[in-house]
């Protein structure tokens, strides 16, 4: 079994909680209930790890600040990658840029995930959510078990909402590699060269333009992932994706400028 103790008593407190929260909601959702109480759920998750994406946000905005001084370093140290490198680092530690920033509320939810994947693919916790249904289709219902009935527009409406979203997240992805001035944290001109602008991808580094390329389509997995899953945790991966897209269009509003506050009040 891949159950452990941890994750079977993790998997045992988030059964009760979201099956006492179904309860809670029935009155008002019906049969829906259980459907409801996960996209809460997930909102709830959201919201804990909302100051990670804030300081994500913050973190990206000095790395754009700080591009001018990255393409600087480009052209002074084309024909020292490992110098090059290591001033870039420099250079981000010293504005409090982490690059690796950005990854933290990701991963910090693939444990719910699981504990999603968990509550609606076996009968671990107890609770009976197992039985639960959306449309007329079981929330433990995969991708896999057939498209038959409601099952097939049903997953057809999800599906569709992840690939918007992933285009979306992949574009929002783009926009902050160009603005940036590097499609990868650190950018390393190779062969002598120097790191070209246009699409923010820098040439150079062994596998940095093809990483900066491949960045922008990892959205689109969620898409992928969602086929191996139950229909409850598709909804999670839903209401999550749809999460980021809002909270990133909320956060990442243009910002005035001194200057143009300035003009503005003239």
């Amino acid at each position: 079994m891949l159950a452990f103790a941890p994750l079977h008593a993790t998997v045992g407190v988030a059964g009760t909680a979201l099956a006492h929260l179904t309860a809670l909601l029935e009155p008002v959702a019906g049969g829906a209930a259980t459907a409801v109480a996960i996209v809460l759920f997930t909102v709830a998750v959201r919201l804990l790890i909302s100051p990670l994406t804030v300081a994500q946000v913050r973190g990206e905005r000095r790395r754009a600040a700080l591009a001018p001084q990255v393409r600087e370093l480009q052209q002074q140290y084309a024909n020292d990658p490992t110098r090059l490198q290591s001033e870039i680092f420099a250079l981000y530690r010293s504005a409090g840029a982490n690059p690796v920033a950005g990854c933290l509320p990701m991963l910090l939810q693939a444990p719910f995930l699981l504990v999603m994947y968990r509550l609606f693919s076996t009968a671990e916790g107890g609770t009976g959510l197992l039985d639960e249904r959306l449309a007329g289709v079981s929330l433990g219902h995969h991708f896999g078990d057939g498209l038959a009935g409601a099952a097939g527009p049903l997953f057809a409406l999800l599906l569709t909402a992840l690939a918007v979203l992933a285009w979306l997240s992949s574009r929002r992805m783009r926009r902050a590699a160009a603005g940036t001035g590097a499609g990868t944290p650190v950018p390393v001109p190779a062969g002598g060269g120097s790191a070209r602008d246009g699409d923010g991808a820098a040439a150079g580094l062994p596998g940095a333009a093809l990483l900066g390329r491949l960045l922008p389509l990892l959205p689109y997995t969620t898409v992928l992932v969602a086929l191996v899953l139950p229909l409850a945790a598709v909804l999670y991966l839903v209401t999550t994706t749809a999460w980021t897209a809002l909270e990133q269009a909320v956060l990442r509003r243009p910002q005035a400028s001194p200057a143009n506050t300035a003009t503005a009040r003239r």
